[in-house]
């Protein structure tokens, strides 16, 4: 009979929350904090927030300097056309260093050599695009670089931290606990994280600038193709 009421009792403590040893335990579970995770990366994602800040600059500076460059005037060439039909080369000159872009600055080029032979015009032509080309692309192997580079820098963190946590394992003597190494390996791994988001960033970023210098270059072209037609026009008639 004292049996019963003894069970009776336990399961009305523990309807009520009063047994500490059948009570469900909902409080202190831990949660993830992504500023807490940078702050144990260590030294590490210093490194890689210094890249992400290089990167995402280049990449902004960069792309403004891009647009620029592709604003193009659906009349530049036709406006030139007629400067040059009409003999005001001075005044083709002066459209082309107004208009300021960098197939302006080839055409430029091509009418300050006017009048000799067409190949000569034409080399003229590609040295000045190979120059553009060149400025825009300025800054990019940096971006490529910080791509590649980014994630073995988080992959170095990630060794070097697995290094600390087993010498402090082995400096622990028989006093080991699993949570030691737990925690270790923990930290380790998020320069491996931190890498891979910076290295992933700059790929996407690097590529993208790639495709719309490419659509540059490639009106360049197409503006060159035109200024050496226009050169011909006179030996067809």
């Amino acid at each position: 009979m004292m049996n019963i009421f003894l069970q009776a009792a336990s399961i009305a403590d523990t309807i009520a929350g009063q047994n500490p040893v059948l009570t469900p335990l909902t409080e202190g579970v831990a949660e993830i904090n992504l500023w807490d995770m940078a702050l144990k990366g260590g030294w590490i994602m210093a490194v890689l927030a210094l890249l992400s800040v290089v990167c995402f600059y280049i990449f902004f500076e960069r792309l403004a300097v891009i647009r620029k460059a592709g604003k193009e005037d659906p009349l530049f060439m036709e406006r030139i056309r007629d400067y040059i039909r009409s003999g005001e080369v001075k005044s083709a000159i002066n459209y082309c260093r107004i208009t300021n872009t960098p197939a302006a600055r080839m055409i430029e080029k091509g009418i300050t050599r006017m009048g000799r032979p067409v190949a000569d015009v034409q080399a003229a032509i590609e040295n000045a695009g190979n120059i553009e080309v060149a400025k825009l692309e300025n800054g990019l192997p940096v971006v490529a670089t910080i791509s590649g580079g980014a994630p073995m820098i988080g992959f170095l963190g990630t060794v070097t931290g697995m290094v600390q946590a087993f010498w402090e394992m082995a400096n622990a003597g028989n006093n080991i606990d699993i949570t030691l190494l737990s925690g270790g390996i923990y930290e380790a791994m998020i320069t491996t994280v931190g890498g891979l988001v910076v290295g992933i960033a700059a790929m996407f970023a690097y590529n993208y600038l790639v495709t719309r210098v490419d659509k540059v270059v490639g009106q360049m072209e197409a503006r060159t193709m035109d200024f050496m037609d226009l050169l011909n026009e006179p030996e067809r008639k």
